[in-house]
Parts: structure tokens; sequence; C-alpha cells
């Protein structure tokens, strides 16, 4: 009896690979593909400020479990660095660590994309929407820092696909799994919250379903039970100290309707000319075509299924990706493309059904309209993907976000030399390092690899403090710091090491993170 059971349960599986070899078989190499356009050189690029403030965090929940709620002090949800926790276990290299974090979470987006896309249109449509997911410049950035939006983007794109299944299926445990997720969201930053915002509009594939009312009040107490999950997740938060903060810190930066009063346009229009600058840079100007089109389409198709009574499920994607798109840009005080990231994937999976809608018009102008479109789709992005592993410095990224990683003050440069040459000369003596900051990419970025040491870190303003200078009689004393807010100040010191950043297009005054030793 149990043989029995065991080959039929065989040949199923046997039988579901045979029938979806070809699927398998793409997506594996779609898979592969991601892994290539991800991981080499996964630490070129330079550390970030806030990607120094996780994994700095992750370190210090890793040695005191007591400080899990650490995040909380600045207003932010812990779950990224409670994931990385265990990477930082068996990866030597925080950094490397942090951002193979992104890496895993991203290929669950690309997953998500595929899944969701095949759901809601079909397997071609599925296919193209996971290539662009591989390819596409804005995913392959993002995914590979050590940042919360590439996580974030991993659940909304999965508490889509559950939310739309929840409408169609009204069972309780897929409410169940959507709660889990849509608290994940929030546990990873907490603009998650636009999800459970969004969550009702599910309803538009549900209300040109022939059901009866009853079915309308089963689907509103499974959103309940969904929304309950989410904020009982968020409310475990009160376990730590400064859940208050959350809020507290939120208001810097966001405007509150007051503010806005008398100029509902602004932050608006200024935020819709960064999306202009970041959409064709980071998509591409062929991938964004494609999302033009999918929207096209969608909106075409929504305009009449309204009056033949039929489903809407295919606009969920739409305005799920466009009302958080659409919040962010009235509201938020300070506006960088990551920020717009959970909204990509969807905006993909669009744009693989504009790809296929586009096929069969260009089989009119070509024999084989799937080689044109790769030979359109392909190359802008591959060549900016290319530059991002092998000389991220040359990518063509939009102005803010070059200067923000690679020009200003929270970008670091040469951390980790750094760190191995004063854990060298702490060998034989103490040694004493000064840092140009108290919080972000100094001293956090340099204290993620002097962890565990004995390296005692001074944290000071931008000029070398007189307490550092003391402890010069005593100690080997280095100061590492930013060359502009040196300049002229770093008298007494002799400069040890020095690492230029990129220098700004603007052509102002190039950069750079120096280690000087304080001499007694």
């Amino acid at each position: 009896m149990v043989g029995n059971v065991r080959r039929s349960w065989y040949n199923k599986k046997v039988d579901f690979l045979v029938k979806h070899r070809k699927e398998i078989l793409i997506l594996l190499i779609l898979s592969a593909a991601y892994f290539i356009l991800r991981l080499p050189n996964l630490t070129m690029q330079p550390i970030f400020a806030d990607e120094a403030i996780y994994i700095r965090w992750a370190q210090v929940i890793r040695a005191e479990s007591t400080l899990r709620f650490l995040p909380l002090s600045d207003g932010k949800t812990p779950l990224f660095m409670w994931l990385m926790v265990p990477l930082l276990k068996f990866i030597h290299d925080p950094l490397l660590a942090g951002r193979l974090l992104s890496c895993l979470t991203g290929f669950l987006s690309l997953l998500g994309v595929f899944i969701l896309s095949k759901k809601i249109f079909n397997t071609r449509s599925a296919f193209w929407a996971s290539l662009l997911y591989v390819i596409t410049p804005y995913t392959v950035f993002f995914d590979r820092m050590a940042l919360v939006d590439s996580m974030l983007a991993t659940f909304t794109i999965w508490s889509v696909y559950f939310a739309v299944w929840l409408v169609g299926s009204l069972r309780l445990d897929i409410a169940m799994i959507l709660g889990y997720l849509l608290g994940g969201s929030i546990l990873t930053k907490t603009s998650g919250m636009f999800n459970l915002i969004v969550l009702p509009v599910t309803i538009i594939g549900f209300i040109r379903g022939k059901r009866g009312k009853n079915m309308l009040i089963k689907l509103i107490v499974l959103w309940g039970v969904a929304i309950g999950i989410a904020l009982a997740m968020y409310n475990a938060l009160r376990l730590g100290p400064n859940f208050h903060l959350l809020s507290a810190r939120n208001m810097d930066y966001i405007f509150s309707p007051v503010e806005l009063i008398g100029r509902p346009l602004d932050p608006f229009i200024p935020h819709f000319n960064d999306i202009a600058d970041w959409f064709p840079k980071l998509l591409t100007w062929p991938i964004l075509f494609c999302v033009v089109m999918g929207v096209i389409y969608i909106m075409y198709e929504i305009w009449q299924q309204m009056f033949r009574g039929t489903s809407l499920r295919r606009g969920i994607i739409l305005f799920w990706a466009l009302i958080p798109l659409l919040l962010n840009m009235a509201f938020l005080r300070t506006f960088t493309a990551r920020y717009l990231l959970p909204s990509i994937p969807l905006l993909l999976v669009i744009a693989g059904y504009g790809v296929i809608k586009i096929l069969p018009r260009l089989a009119y102008i070509k024999r084989f309209p799937v080689l044109l479109m790769l030979i359109v789709l392909l190359p802008l992005p591959l060549y900016f993907d290319f530059l991002l592993l092998t000389s991220p410095g040359k990518a063509p990224l939009p102005i803010e976000e070059r200067r923000g990683y690679f020009e200003d003050w929270t970008a670091g440069y040469g951390f980790a030399d750094i760190a191995n040459f004063l854990l060298e000369k702490s060998k034989d003596k103490k040694v004493v390092l000064g840092t140009a900051g108290f919080f972000g990419t100094l001293p956090d970025g340099i204290q993620i690899y002097l962890d565990k040491s004995k390296i005692s870190i001074v944290t000071s303003s931008a000029t070398i403090s007189a307490k550092v200078r003391n402890a010069a009689i005593d100690n080997l004393t280095y100061f590492i710091g930013n060359k502009r807010e040196l300049e002229g100040s770093a008298g007494n010191a002799v400069l040890i090491k020095e690492y230029p950043k990129l220098k700004s297009l603007d052509g102002s005054l190039q950069d750079a993170t120096v280690l000087y030793q304080v001499l007694p």
C-alpha cells in the first residue's frame, strides 16, 4: 500500500517535470543569468552610508541579543538586520554578507515576477518579464547593495501574488500567508504600509465576478485576517524600547497633508522630474517603452472589461505599482531612486505583457520577431550591467545616484584595506582610530571591519579633535576622514593612505577617503 502511494507520488512528479520541461529549463537559464549579473565583484562598489549602518547594527545584534531592536533607535524596522545575522556567522567579509542577502532576496523577486506574471497573463509573458527583471540595470544595481529596498520589493511582489490568489479563491490559508507577507514588508521598512493601503484595490478582480453578496463579505473578512496578522507582527516591535521613534522619524521623511495646503503639486512636480531622469537611465529606453505599451494595453482592456462584467484583475498590478509610486511623489521630502524599487518588479511584469503584445506587430516587419525583440532589448541594459560589474563608476547613473553612491561623504572607499592596515599595526602596539563622523559611513563603515578587534575608535567632528590628539601621546593614533573636510586642518599629522572618490561631473574638487597618522 505504502509502496503504491510512493510510486503514484513519484509518477506525478515525473509527469509534471516532463510536461513543464521547457519552462523549467528556461527558468533555470534565467536563474543562472540572474546570479551571473549579481554576484561578480560584489564588493567592488564603495560602501554606502546606509549599508554601513545596517551591517553594523546586524553585527551588534549578533553580539548582543538583547539589542535585537537596536534599529528602532533610528526609526528603522529590524527584519533586514535580523536576517543578515546568520550570514555574518559564515561570511568573513561583512559587506559581502550584507550584499549577498540582497542578492538572495532579489532572486525571490525574480521568482515572484515569473509566477505572478504567469498567473495574471500567461507563460510567454512570464518569461519576458523575468528576462527583463534579470537584465534591467535598476534591479541589478540595487540587488547588489546591502539596502532594505530589495527585500521590500520581494515582499511586495509576493504580496500582490497572494492578494490576487485570495480574490479568486477566498481561502483562509491564503489570507494568512498574505498577512505574513504584508507583515514582513512592514518589518522590513515602514513604507511597507503602502501594501496594506493598496490591498483593497484588489476588489477590482472580484466585483465583476458573478458571486453573491455573502462572498464579498467573506473577502472583506479575509482581508481583515491578513491585515490583522500584519499589524500584529508590526506591533510586536513594541517589545523594543524605542517603538515610538518609528512614527516620529517618519515625519522627517514625509510631508503631512497640512504642510502641503496651498502647494499640492510641491513636491509632486520636482519628484516627477526626478523620475523623468531616473527611468530612462535605470530602466533604459527599450524597457521603458515596453512598460508604457503594457500600461496602454492593460488600460484598454480594463476599459473594455468594465462593460463586459468580467474580472479586472490585470489592473491590480497596474494600480499596485502606480499608487505607492504616486504617493511617494506627493509626500516624500527626500526622494531617491531606491525608494521606488518596490514598484519596479510590478512594472516589469507589465513590460513583459507589453512585449508579447508588440511581438505580433513585429512579425509584419521581420521574419523572426523574437530575435528582433532581443536585439532591441538586450544591448543597452547589458552594457550598463557590464559596467556595474566591472567599473561601476563608469556606469551612466543619474546624477544624484552617482553623487550619493560614488562621490560624496556617503561613499566609503578603501575601508577594508585601511582596516587590514590598522589590524596589522595593532599586533605590536595599542592603536586608537579617530573618525570624522558619529553615525553613517564613518564610523560604521570602518567599524564593520574592526569588529571584535582591540582598536579603540574615537568619533569626532570632521576635523581631528583634541581627544584624538591627546590619545597620540601614549598610543599609535590614526584618523580617517574625507579629504575635503580635512583640507588645511590636519596639522601635526602625516598622510598614510588616500583613496580617491569618483570625480564630480560638475568639475568640483575631487574628494577622497584619507588616513592620517596623528603625531604626538
